[in-house]
């Protein structure tokens, strides 16, 4: 079998000086990264399927109403006890302010996809040697999240008396709240808040890309921001918040052992094949 251009780029840099030689090494993990690159086909599929399991849980939402109001109400209520209750006087301080209030519902209804997409279409364009541990974990969060919607469905404090709806209200673009578009989404998926969870894994995504400050900084600021967003607009509790933060850091632990135990495989088989 004749050999891939990343290894014939492999071996000529082996023989060159070692400022070329590096350059070529660079190109050959290049190579490489764009070989191991996933088919987009199956990248879909993993998309659609997911999608499928949220419409499927997404009809059995008018039957759980009356159970969402209540664990709602409960969380309320455990929040009172810990002295933990921000979200109504965000709530009020956002419907107050029309302008801000219509730029955090935009933020909330779109950062989410937008971000998070493009984020992993470029991993999955630029840096496929990273992809795959990356999207597992984005996929398994998503897991996680649809199985706790399907057995503890939970309003958000904007279906509670005194909280206002802010992103109905501003008329935000594209809100999951009012028309046809509320159709398509679980209202009672608020626990946990996979809007926090997903800003979460976009800062560990940057953080991994680059040690530049500027960076990092935003990849700090964003999910905080996400945080603010959820709670004052009244798509969330607190606890809501918690348990994304939460989801994400798990979803990342139980992939890291598997992506450890691939990553050596493939360096024996490499060594192997060497040999």
């Amino acid at each position: 079998m004749p050999p891939s251009p990343s290894e014939t780029v492999g071996e000529l840099a082996v023989a060159l000086p070692e400022g070329r030689s590096k350059l070529l090494r660079e190109k050959s993990r290049a190579l490489a990264a764009v070989q191991e690159r996933p088919r987009w086909w199956v990248e879909l599929l993993t998309i659609a399927w997911l999608a499928w399991v949220y419409d499927f849980i997404n009809n059995l939402a008018p039957l759980s109403h009356s159970v969402a109001i209540s664990h709602a109400l409960g969380i309320l209520n455990l929040e009172r006890t810990l002295h933990v209750t921000p979200e109504l006087t965000l709530n009020r301080w956002l419907a107050s302010h029309h302008t801000l209030g219509s730029v955090l519902s935009d933020y909330y209804d779109n950062a989410h996809f937008v971000v998070t997409l493009g984020l992993l279409g470029w991993l999955w364009w630029k840096r496929a040697d990273i992809y795959r541990p990356l999207r597992t974990a984005l996929v398994l969060m998503n897991v996680l999240g649809l199985a706790v919607f399907w057995l503890y469905p939970v309003a958000p404090p904007r279906m509670l008396a005194g909280f206002s709806d802010v992103v109905a209200d501003t008329g935000a673009f594209a809100s999951f709240h009012t028309g046809s578009l509320a159709h398509a989404a679980n209202q009672y998926a608020a626990m946990p808040s996979l809007h926090m969870a997903w800003a979460v894994w976009c800062s560990f995504v940057i953080w991994q890309l680059s040690a530049k400050a500027w960076a990092r900084t935003l990849a700090v600021i964003y999910p905080c921001i996400t945080c603010v967003a959820v709670l004052a607009t009244g798509n969330h509790f607190v606890v809501d918040v918690v348990a994304g933060l939460a989801t994400a850091v798990l979803a990342v632990v139980l992939v890291r052992p598997v992506t450890m135990a691939g990553g050596a495989c493939h360096k024996l088989v490499t060594k192997s094949r060497i040999g």
